[in-house]
């Protein structure tokens, strides 16, 4: 078949992968203009071991482990309170976001047809295919379509209907970005939070950077729309009154070339697929990023997709259909652990 995955972050990818070994032609669009070189590390746990492994390249993933040693609980005034171990944030390994795609778009650059700097603009279904209009590539049509772009997808907007039908907001926003390492941590993390705020910070891949989360109370997920002008004034009216490092981090946020923000939020669907349409990942059930699944669900559900297609002799609807009952219980699962983390920052 000849399928068309709009998303090149880990589930879109991984598909593609298993795609192309059951014999299918892959096209890949990705709206960014080259695979994204940012993002926050991101941890595995359970299963996904067994993905990678597939894969061929957990050893090569388990070679970027930010080799994350604890992280310190400290109070307002940066006084320490107590210790959690590394794994609390960092699952079974971590490794930085950047480090995994790119090892996922090496493995399959040589065999996937990737486009960049494009994105859907239009679906339409019928007995022949679904026939699709991009923003600036010529118009084409393909068996199946997959999203996998992500809690904001375009392919679910368009196939299924409106953001506000499906995303689910957990009362809480933040901003990630990276800064100079002057607290001097070496692979360790330091933790400050209260009722509706946590302040994250911790140093791993590269000793000289910072990486920075300031997380805070927020009543919609829907701030990850506006411009990063208006971002950085909701940061900073949420944490006005905050101190300990908090002032000195909203001045290097500003300057910051890795600004990054994003809410909490969940994706809650009846069903993950509309006819020839369906989606992996974040775009049809994000657990959050409180619930630290959200790597190994894109790469167990990719797949999970892939197999079912392979099994289904070329029954799309029994594949679909099949994916969903095997993948949805350990999505719900996912997803209340998400929901019960979220709470313990005072949101959810």
């Amino acid at each position: 078949m000849d399928i068309l995955i709009s998303g090149a972050s880990v589930a879109g990818p991984a598909l593609a992968y298993w795609l192309h070994r059951a014999g299918h032609q892959v096209t890949l669009v990705e709206r960014a203009p080259a695979m994204r070189d940012s993002g926050y590390a991101v941890d595995f746990r359970g299963d996904a071991f067994d993905v990678l492994e597939q894969m061929g390249v957990l050893a090569e993933v388990r070679a970027h482990d930010t080799g994350m040693r604890g992280i310190d609980l400290v109070d307002a005034e940066g006084v320490k309170t107590g210790e959690l171990p590394a794994e609390a944030f960092a699952g079974e390994l971590e490794v930085p976001k950047r480090d995994l795609t790119a090892i996922l778009h090496r493995l399959t650059a040589g065999d996937v047809r990737y486009v960049f700097g494009d994105s859907i603009r239009t679906l339409a279904q019928d007995e022949t295919g679904v026939h699709v209009t991009f923003e600036r590539g010529e118009p084409g049509t393909f068996d199946l379509v997959v999203g996998a772009d992500g809690v904001y997808s375009t392919v679910r907007r368009l196939a299924f209907g409106p953001h506000r039908e499906f995303v689910r907001h957990l009362g809480m926003s933040g901003v990630g970005f990276t800064t100079d390492n002057y607290l001097g941590l070496d692979h360790r993390g330091v933790l400050h939070s209260a009722p509706g705020r946590a302040v994250y910070l911790f140093s791993a891949a590269d000793a000289d950077r910072m990486t920075v989360s300031l997380s805070f109370a927020t009543e919609s997920s829907e701030l990850d729309l506006l411009d990063r002008g208006r971002q950085e004034e909701i940061v900073r009216a949420g944490l006005s009154d905050a101190g300990w490092e908090v002032p000195r981090l909203l001045k290097e946020m500003t300057a910051a070339q890795d600004f990054l923000f994003s809410s909490a939020c969940q994706v809650e669907m009846d069903r993950w697929y509309a006819g020839r349409v369906v989606l992996v990942g974040d775009a049809g059930y994000c657990a959050a990023p409180t619930s630290g699944m959200g790597t190994s669900q894109a790469l167990i559900g990719a797949h999970t997709l892939a197999r079912r297609l392979a099994e289904s002799g070329g029954d799309h609807t029994a594949a679909f259909s099949a994916y969903e009952q095997r993948v949805r219980p350990y999505v719900a699962a996912n997803q209340q652990h998400g929901r019960e983390a979220a709470k313990m920052f005072g949101a959810g």
